[in-house]
């Protein structure tokens, strides 16, 4: 098989399983917003979750969706200066501008070939600078698992802070469909638990000979010591300052994207760490660009707030186009253009 037609079966799948998500959940809020027309008298032919959608993005507030672009393009600049610094201790003095559209660059690539936007990336910089490309691979490892720490930390709060919200969503579940500890399900799950953690404890020297315990091993080790390059850094303050800087400004676009639409309008910055984990969670399955897979999960995060399936899944379709869709498209195809202008008058 050509890498061409390898590249285009993989593009075919993976947005299949975007659009089957979206085609899901699309399907799933449609029925719950028909029934809702039913018990409220509205004729069937006067109920369409399309014509909803549109009018609620004309009631989207334009001035907070502008502050919801600059928040993602700071944290890009934050993300661009972080980069720099990875660089900078193997003798590359990568330039700004490079950095930055890179990464827009490989933004672009995501909405067609997930994960393929690292690679992208990492390429078109090694190319502008002349770096060797294993070089440059070598520091988006180091700053996804930055990332992946962030990230964790970032959930840590969350059920930290909206425990109480959690919980109460739970209990009113549970009050409504039997207790959930009654479950076969649940017991079962736990007994599988405790009877795996049991099995472990006591052939613990087995398994760790096992070779796929040592390739885990190994992997953990990796992760140990990517994260210890970074407190080797010239200025490792100001790189953990970058990292909380890019994770700070996604929280505020996912507050602001809140703000901008009235029926979610009024949660507060608390209600916006918990929606901004489970959509950010969303994107870890490989859609192009999260497609179907934020729009179930951002859903999810507004039923803790008692947000209605229509009004979230509207909340999410501004949040993902104004980003994934307009922005990467629009600042993709401006990377496109500019890195070649930019870079031939400095080779000049």
């Amino acid at each position: 098989m050509s890498p061409k037609l390898k590249s285009a079966l993989r593009f075919v799948f993976f947005l299949g399983i975007g659009v089957t998500i979206l085609g899901l959940v699309f399907r799933s809020q449609n029925a719950a917003f028909q029934e809702q027309c039913r018990l409220d008298g509205v004729p069937a032919d006067q109920c369409s979750l399309i014509d909803k959608l549109l009018h609620d993005f004309s009631t989207v507030h334009l001035g907070w969706m502008v502050l919801v672009v600059t928040a993602f393009t700071v944290s890009n600049m934050f993300r661009a200066w972080r980069w720099q610094m990875l660089l900078e201790p193997m003798g590359y003095r990568v330039r700004f501008a490079n950095s930055f559209l890179t990464i827009l660059l490989g933004y672009f690539a995501n909405l067609g070939f997930p994960r393929m936007g690292e690679v992208v990336r990492a390429g078109a910089l090694a190319r502008y600078e002349r770096i060797p490309m294993e070089r440059v691979m070598g520091t988006l490892v180091v700053d996804r698992l930055m990332d992946f720490v962030c990230l964790g930390l970032v959930v840590g709060l969350a059920f930290l802070f909206e425990a109480d919200t959690l919980l109460h969503f739970i209990t009113n579940r549970q009050s409504g469909g039997g207790n959930i500890w009654q479950s076969p399900l649940v017991l079962a799950a736990l007994a599988v638990l405790v009877l795996g953690g049991g099995l472990a404890w006591l052939f613990q020297k087995k398994i760790a000979a096992l070779p796929l315990f040592q390739r885990i091993a190994n992997l953990i080790e990796g992760f140990w010591d990517g994260l210890r390059s970074v407190f080797r850094l010239r200025n490792a303050g100001l790189f953990v300052a970058y990292s909380v800087g890019i994770w700070l400004m996604f929280y505020l676009q996912c507050w602001f994207n809140l703000k901008a639409f009235p029926p979610t309008a009024h949660l507060d910055p608390g209600a916006a760490l918990m929606v901004f984990v489970f959509g950010t969670l969303g994107f870890v399955i490989p859609a192009p660009g999260g497609m179907g897979s934020f729009h179930a999960l951002a859903i999810a995060g507004l039923a803790l707030y008692a947000i209605d399936g229509s009004d979230a899944f509207s909340y999410a379709n501004i949040a993902f186009f104004a980003i994934q869709i307009f922005y990467n498209i629009v600042a993709g195809l401006l990377a496109l253009l500019l890195l070649p202008v930019l870079n031939k008058k400095v080779s000049g």
